[in-house]
């Protein structure tokens, strides 16, 4: 494959769920529930190490996702102080509201910043307000909202939730109005019914940017053949990240990726299958002190009843080696060695994820 000095390899690599922040400045802070976007630190660091890693683009979490924040309220603070991170670095980033931005960004050496939220309670609860709030957050450039985090909320149940209920009355109409407002509907960290049902209730294809494949390890968050086959059938779209859920042991390895994508690329298709690393490019320097604050961050995650199983104090929630500005390179050399053609690769990298928004967001 060729390579750019600017881009790192000769095509656009889009990540469905990611970061951009430098996670070095939360080692120092300890262990929180759920870090707002302005406490994250998006740096020169950051920038660089993006670019030079390839990234074209990414999906970054912004709003509520969980805890005692009002989820409406703190959910149009984290858009505002989004729009002023991109505009404050409008040389290196570029929002994203197309699937073209994604294109030019290509073109234009900056990364697209796409806006997607993990938890969608700040739809609210009224019937009555599910358009006007859903088409406000599409108006202020969300193009990705996720139905439930672990847990259960009013619109189905979380990969953690015992019941496994499917989506509710009031969980149709709001996929009945991202719809409308052509935003994709993700299934990430949805319970098993949860996915299945809106699956068949969207009129669009959906999405699982995040996940794994549950018949390599069976966690509640990676998704079983039917629901992978499911969304793939549809026209949607399947991301694989880089997280310990990946195995069994909760250490993930690079290899461990592979299998689960060449997993997904045997269930969904060559065209259904791409990353959501659910992680920023730039690795943590201080692996030592870093694991001395996550043993309080899992047990405070334990105690408010949104971790997911295989996490533990010892499991890193990345793929240790695939980190920094090379795991987009070592992944592909890794995916040729197991041959894995060389368009097949150019989709999954970020092919596969472009197509998917132009169906659902348009060009």
């Amino acid at each position: 494959m060729s390579a750019t000095a600017s881009h790192g390899v000769g095509f656009p690599i889009v990540n469905a769920l990611g970061g951009l922040d430098n996670p070095n400045v939360d080692v120092e802070t300890g262990s929180q529930l759920q870090q707002t976007s302005e406490e994250m630190v998006v740096d020169a660091r950051a920038l660089a190490d993006s670019r030079a890693s390839g990234l074209t683009a990414v999906t970054i979490t912004l709003g509520y996702t969980l805890g005692d924040l009002p989820p409406y309220e703190h959910t149009l603070r984290e858009l505002d102080v989004w729009d002023g991170i991109i505009a404050e670095h409008a040389d290196a980033l570029t929002p994203v509201h197309k699937a073209e931005d994604i294109r030019k960004a290509y073109t234009d050496e900056r990364i697209g910043v796409i806006y997607g939220f993990q938890n969608a309670v700040a739809v609210g609860e009224d019937p009555a307000l599910i358009d006007d709030r859903v088409g406000l957050f599409a108006e202020r450039g969300v193009r990705v909202i996720q139905l439930t985090y672990n847990q259960s909320n009013h619109l189905g149940d979380g990969a953690m939730a015992p019941e496994n209920r499917g989506l509710t009355p009031f969980g149709r109409e709001v996929v009945a109005s991202l719809n409308d407002h052509r935003v994709m509907v993700d299934l990430s960290h949805s319970g098993e019914q949860t996915c299945l049902e809106a699956v068949r209730a969207s009129r669009q294809p959906v999405s699982i940017n995040h996940t794994g494949c549950r018949a390599l390890t069976d966690l509640p968050r990676n998704k079983t053949d039917e629901e992978l086959r499911l969304v793939a059938d549809g026209g949607g779209f399947v991301g694989i990240y880089f997280m310990p859920f990946l195995a069994a042991s909760g250490h993930a390895r690079a290899d461990d990726v592979v299998e689960h994508l060449l997993h997904a690329l045997n269930i969904c298709g060559e065209d259904a299958v791409g990353i959501g690393t659910d992680g920023s490019v730039t690795p943590i320097d201080d692996l030592d002190a870093y694991r001395e604050t996550l043993a309080g961050h899992v047990a405070e995650r334990t105690r408010a009843g949104v971790a997911a199983a295989g996490e533990r104090a010892d499991t890193l929630p990345f793929v240790e080696d695939l980190r920094g500005i090379d795991q987009f390179r070592k992944l592909i050399h890794r995916l040729e060695q197991r041959g894995v053609r060389e368009d097949v690769v150019r989709k999954v990298l970020g092919g596969n994820f472009i197509e998917f928004a132009t169906r659902v967001w348009g060009g």
